[in-house]
């Protein structure tokens, strides 16, 4: 059986690989679990950002829930998270967002929402998977009014903008620029910022179906961080196209990545008595520089593999409140259960000016060590041999070995791109970059080449 679900959810060019087939079989598959789980036809709710393929795949998700008679509520273009808190809050008995995040428009991607507005678990995805692509469950209803109905539904991010909102202090006094992305953030983020006061500069809210994340939003740093520096900003704020991560940039023009947020968010919370177990939960991928915040602070680091979802499993199971991810995915578990980038766009805003300080000064708690990563190109093949391959595992070992203990390496298949991330971390900017592309042309050659990758192609 092959995989058709990554890291965040099912993603592809849209209407070749994400086609409007596999996106009704997917819908009628999530429908016929859901329905199993809460033992009653249930009602699924289906947002979508701003790219010109999601009215395609809407219509076609609506026809795979309403045909194994499941009701479909489309409630337009909402940031991911507002599916997220519309579910858990009993508008829907689960939800999907149509959405490929930061990725350029041509992507698109279904990510979905259980019972709770948790997304779902591996197993539950394997589930989909093994009726999608096994046809493991028979088709079951035979008459016309045992279907499903769709209704279209407005106004619904109303109750999760009043959400934020009350979740945030007032913010007047503090100017701040904030890039949409032209992506799902452009329906809710003026509004939430007018709302609380704040002088906020609004750019990249012209959505035409082809511009989301083009050359701005949180993957593209520097027109917003120009726009700071010259402008005179307090901070600039940046989300992606589904509005579910957040970076920042401080008054001078410099990034705050996704750990630096963290950061700040930990030592907030800890002098505010709310930061249950003294931890923070992150991903393998997040900077050297927060293991030495952690460690020289007092708090407790633990990691997991990449995925917003698989932090929240390790907070939800160990009963942490702070977690996220370097890109800017941070999860504030108190208020709701999964990755907020306007959520953690105000709480840091909230947090700058309660302390008075500077952003720099804030973010400057924790040193970025040097990162350098490199995405190669990869098929499915490539991917496959990454971790079964001889002659790349001792790539990788010679890295380390040339690293030391001043640096890391991390080779990972990308769950949402046909790319393999090469990233390495270390003190000296000029040396690991080296390192990584000497480390990613070997790699490309070998995985390209080697009969690792002939013999996974023969399955």
């Amino acid at each position: 059986m092959g995989r058709i679900f990554g890291t965040d959810g099912v993603r592809g060019i849209a209407n070749t690989e994400l086609s409007c087939k596999l996106a009704m079989n997917v819908g009628r598959a999530a429908a016929m679990v859901v329905a199993e789980q809460i033992a009653r036809k249930p009602v699924i709710l289906i947002g979508q950002d701003t790219r010109i393929s999601s009215d395609m795949l809407r219509a076609a998700l609506a026809a795979g829930i309403t045909s194994v008679g499941a009701d479909a509520l489309l409630a337009g273009v909402l940031p991911t998270p507002a599916v997220s808190y519309l579910v858990e809050g009993g508008h829907a008995d689960a939800g999907v967002m149509l959405s490929a995040s930061h990725n350029s428009y041509e992507f698109n991607g279904i990510k979905i929402f259980g019972p709770g507005g948790q997304k779902l678990s591996d197993a539950d995805e394997f589930e989909i998977e093994r009726i999608v692509l096994d046809k493991a469950k028979p088709y079951t209803i035979r008459w016309g009014w045992e279907l499903g109905r769709i209704k279209h539904v407005e106004n619904l991010a109303d109750g999760y903008i009043e959400r934020l909102t009350q979740a945030a202090g007032n913010l007047s006094g503090l100017r701040v620029a904030v890039d949409c992305s032209n992506g799902s953030a452009v329906f809710t983020a003026g509004e939430i910022f007018a709302h609380l006061g704040a002088n906020a500069h609004i750019i990249h809210d012209k959505p035409n179906g082809v511009n989301i994340n083009r050359e701005c939003g949180s993957t593209h740093m520097s027109g917003l961080m120009d726009i700071v520096r010259q402008g005179g900003y307090d901070a600039g704020i940046a989300f992606d196209g589904d509005a579910d991560r957040c970076l920042a940039v401080d008054e001078t023009g410099a990034l705050v990545t996704g750990d630096q947020l963290l950061c700040i968010f930990a030592q907030d919370m800890r002098e505010r008595g709310i930061l249950k177990h003294d931890t923070i939960v992150a991903t393998v991928m997040s900077n050297l520089g927060m293991q030495k915040f952690a460690r020289e602070n007092g708090f407790n680091l633990v990691t997991t593999k990449v995925g917003d979802r698989y932090v929240l499993e390790e907070m939800l199971r160990f009963g942490y409140n702070l977690g996220g991810e370097q890109s800017g995915h941070v999860i504030l578990s108190d208020h709701i259960a999964t990755g907020d980038g306007q959520l953690t766009a105000l709480t840091l805003l909230s947090i700058l000016k309660k302390s008075g300080k500077k952003l720099s000064e804030l973010a400057g708690q924790m040193k970025v060590f040097p990162q350098v990563m490199i995405n190669m190109q990869a098929d499915a093949v490539m991917k496959s041999a990454l971790d079964v391959d001889a002659g790349a595992k001792q790539i990788i070992e010679d890295a380390k070995a040339a690293l030391g203990s001043e640096g890391r390496i991390l080779v990972r298949p990308s769950g949402t791109e046909p790319l393999i991330r090469v990233m390495i971390e270390g003190s000296d900017k000029a040396e690991i970059t080296s390192l990584c592309q000497s480390v990613t042309e070997q790699l490309k050659e070998r995985l390209s080449h080697n009969e690792s990758c002939k013999m996974l192609e023969g399955f």
